[in-house]
């Protein structure tokens, strides 16, 4: 895994609104849950959050903080579970209502821990390219009535994350250039998969207004990230919602980094 200088001592201050309403795929723990806990910070929160997570007995952090914000609404859901889909659906569009879903983040991800070519197996490649590719792809399309609400409820208003967009939370060891490392074949496949799909995504939706990118965060410590990692969910997070709010449509498309800097396909 490539390595950068990203171990930050600046954390940005965020004082605008990002989105009227945002659901985020994957928040029992981690970078999920950290994304839910600055947005409540905002100066100006988003009106309504969505935030799905599969178990309640991993999920106390998110449920108790629910209990005492009103605008944070848990879903409990597994992405690969497409059967939910329109349950889910249902449920956010009655409380958003004609306003529809502003953001999309789709940030529920596996990484198999059978990673060199001896350990790996079929089955590795099919968990992970059902939740870190097909999932993000499906539940995109099951919600897209409602982000297009959004885009069109904002009218022309310029093209970012306040007005409609769908993020795909990928990771630059999903990049082809910078592999040079090989092994960690599943997440490394699954996430260039999901890269495509983006892409193909950003081009299908180019006339709608609605903004489709991915986003390395960075190598969070966290679970997944491992003790190894560089920086904190703190950090990841507060940069991360900084690029966000600042996305245009030059970003359409694109594949960044969490602290706005590009990465190779």
């Amino acid at each position: 895994m490539a390595k950068y200088n990203l171990r930050l001592n600046y954390i940005p201050i965020i004082t605008m609104s990002l989105s009227k309403s945002v659901l985020i795929t994957g928040c029992n723990r981690g970078i999920g849950l950290e994304l839910v806990k600055q947005l409540l910070k905002l100066e100006t929160p988003p009106k309504h959050i969505f935030a799905t997570y599969r178990n309640p007995a991993n999920s106390e952090e998110l449920l108790t903080m629910a209990q005492s914000n009103p605008t944070l609404h848990p879903i409990m859901m597994s992405v690969t579970d497409q059967a939910a889909y329109d349950q889910v659906v249902q449920t956010v569009g009655e409380v958003v209502g004609e306003e529809g879903l502003n953001l999309l983040i789709n940030n529920a991800g596996v990484l198999p821990q059978n990673r060199d070519l001896q350990a790996v197996t079929p089955q590795d490649m099919r968990d992970a390219f059902e939740t870190n590719c097909i999932a993000p792809l499906f539940l995109s399309r099951a919600l897209l009535p409602l982000i297009q609400k959004a885009a069109t409820k904002s009218g022309d208003a310029a093209m970012g994350v306040a007005k409609a967009a769908i993020v795909q939370m990928s990771t630059a060891v999903a990049s082809i250039a910078e592999n040079s490392g090989g092994g960690t074949y599943a997440y490394r496949c699954s996430k260039s998969a999901l890269n495509m799909s983006m892409k193909s995504l950003s081009v299908d939706l180019t006339s709608t207004g609605i903004l489709v990118m991915a986003m390395h965060p960075g190598w969070v410590l966290t679970e997944m990230g491992g003790p190894n990692a560089q920086i904190t969910t703190e950090t990841c997070c507060q940069t991360m919602l900084q690029t966000l709010a600042g996305l245009t449509d030059k970003d359409h498309g694109a594949f960044l980094r969490y602290n706005n800097t590009s990465i190779p396909w």
